[in-house]
């Protein structure tokens, strides 16, 4: 067993390894911090329904995008909140002998012997969610392993490319305004943690730029899973899907909801007032959007002033940043019936309207226009940013000894029989 003495190392926010133990404890603390599951609604379509009972039990649901972030967010609040079963699909590098896994991977072990604790059937799939062999692995289980019937799809996936399985094509998704160059101030941070804000430039979207980003992180793959689900009968009476999004402040709209990132989110939107009319007439179902609020995220730390204004947002808010994990257990209690499934005029669930009151976004805003890298200590809440960094990878998780050795080679967690 391949045992190191770990100690984080990172270019800005990106880190070199990951933290098995820190990993494990951050998942079972998003456990802790879920809220207790919801009673079951007085009717729901062929076994779907709230948390409780045996692995034998429950719905049927399949998280794509599952290993961080809002999708890990989906998979903890879905087993404790609803009392889910199924499949977690996400995309995870094994340890080797030169680097530890993937933060994702070690977060997924935790996860799985979560579920099994708490008596519930979850496999985990990594592969690629955008082929068509992992679309087929995961029918074959829904059919195979699960009777048949998939009641729950969520829908999370943040991938930098895109290979069409009929084309061959490969799309890359880039992060650009549209039609001219975006200036935005960001924060970054020093090798020592001080923190600098900066003024940045990001050139226009150029070429096919916007149908690129939108090939990848727009709604086609989301509808390609239920084309093939659906193809093969295996979508219950009832059934629902939602797709994770976000719209954000004014503050960043240029380069994010006015950039290609934007036009992608707009896609999937589309895409899914299109798979509700379809899946309405299918059956009886529905499609969402969920438009979450801002957090700290491996690829949200990735566009340029995110990072400054939820420092800032959370020098506001502070404990009034609802977790992730409480998101998602709102959403999981719209889809499995335990409350009403409210939608915006656009077909949306809106789980951000903590962050989007007029109140807050003025308050962020005038921190935003004072923010210098001689201000921003007093402004944002910094210490709390450069710790969810390095939590995402498994470090500063408080009741770890970061200076004893830690087993790096985690295996895959493999289905009970």
């Amino acid at each position: 067993m391949n045992e190191r003495v770990l100690a984080p190392r990172n270019r800005g926010f990106l880190f070199l390894d990951s933290h098995p133990a820190g990993c494990r404890q951050l998942v079972a603390d998003m456990w802790q911090a879920c809220p207790a599951p919801a009673p079951a609604p007085a009717a729901a379509p062929d076994g779907a329904g709230g948390a409780g009972g045996a692995a034998g039990d429950g719905p049927v649901a399949l998280v794509i995008g599952s290993s961080a972030g809002y999708g890990l967010a989906a998979v903890l609040a879905g087993l404790k909140r609803a009392g889910i079963r199924g499949i977690a699909v996400c995309f995870e590098k094994a340890p080797t002998a030169r680097r530890t896994a993937t933060a994702g991977w070690y977060r997924t072990a935790a996860t799985a012997d979560l579920a099994r604790a708490a008596g519930r059937d979850l496999v985990f799939v990594n592969g690629d969610a955008f082929s068509d062999a992992v679309k087929d692995e995961v029918a074959d289980l829904v059919e195979q392993r699960f009777g048949g019937r998939l009641d729950h799809l969520v829908y999370s996936v943040a991938a930098p490319r895109r290979t069409d399985p009929d084309t061959g094509a490969v799309y890359a998704s880039v992060l650009k305004p549209i039609g001219r160059a975006g200036r935005t101030k960001t924060l970054v941070f020093d090798g020592e943690g001080a923190a600098e804000v900066r003024e940045v430039e990001t050139g226009p979207a150029e070429g096919d730029d916007v149908e690129q980003t939108v090939a990848v992180m727009g709604g086609a793959d989301w509808e390609r899973w239920i084309d093939r689900l659906a193809g093969r009968g295996l979508l219950a009476d009832g059934f629902s899907t939602a797709a994770l999004s976000y719209i954000g402040s004014p503050l960043t709209a240029e380069i994010y909801r006015q950039g290609t990132i934007g036009a992608a989110k707009a896609h999937l939107e589309a895409t899914a007032r299109t798979l509700d009319a379809r899946l309405a007439t299918l059956v009886g179902g529905r499609a969402v959007t969920s438009v979450n609020g801002a957090a700290v995220t491996q690829s949200s730390t990735a566009i340029p002033g995110i990072a400054l204004y939820t420092g800032l947002l959370r020098g506001v808010l502070g404990e009034g940043l609802v977790p992730p994990v409480h998101q998602l257990a709102a959403l999981w209690d719209q889809l499995t019936g335990a409350a009403p499934l409210a939608v915006d005029e656009e077909g949306r669930v809106r789980l951000d309207a903590f962050e989007l009151s007029g109140a807050v976004q003025a308050e962020v805003a005038r921190r935003w226009a004072e923010a210098t890298t001689e201000t921003v200590a007093g402004l944002a809440d910094l210490d709390w940013f450069r710790t969810e960094v390095r939590r995402l990878y498994g470090f500063s998780v408080p009741g770890i000894d970061y200076a004893a050795p830690v087993a790096t080679d985690v295996p895959w967690p493999r289905p009970t029989p």
